[in-house]
């Protein structure tokens, strides 16, 4: 495999992971993120403040509620929700945070991003964990190379 981007390379050395904004909608992106990184044998917590269980596991309201240390964070809510998620992952000791993007806005917030590198917090702007986490899917690895051709996933 080709090697990883040092930003990704640091946000996957994590072992336990939450996805901010799993839905009770199966076919939602953060559903699919949470079931590949939990596939790629990292721990994974779904938090989303409206749910109880999300693809049949407890869902947490809130970072806070997630027992332990948290690694990493996906962002994957919409953007208007993505400072107090970056503001929450602060108060958690959480370092590494990941903005879920394909095309479009996804879930990136300037406002968010910039918060975030203001508390300290390493944030990779823009694609997400399917597209670097083996196997990556034909799907994946295509989006991966025309969203790094544009410049707007970590290359």
């Amino acid at each position: 495999m080709k090697k990883l981007p040092d930003e990704v390379a640091e946000f996957l050395r994590g072992k336990r992971f939450a996805v901010a904004g799993v839905s009770r909608h199966p076919h939602q992106p953060a559903n699919a993120i949470f079931k590949k990184l939990r596939g790629a044998g990292f721990e994974v917590f779904p938090v989303n403040p409206a749910a109880d269980t999300v693809e049949g596991e407890r869902c947490y309201r809130d970072l806070a509620s997630v027992p332990g240390p948290i690694d990493g964070v996906v962002v994957a809510c919409p953007p208007a929700a993505a400072v107090a998620v970056v503001r929450e992952c602060a108060r958690c000791g959480v370092k590494h945070v990941w903005f879920h993007r394909s095309f479009g806005s996804g879930s990136v917030s300037p406002e968010a991003v910039a918060e975030g590198r203001a508390l300290g917090l390493a944030c990779i702007v823009g694609g997400c964990p399917m597209m670097f986490c083996e196997p990556v899917d034909l799907a994946h690895r295509c989006f991966r190379w025309f969203l790094q051709w544009r410049g707007t996933v970590p290359a």
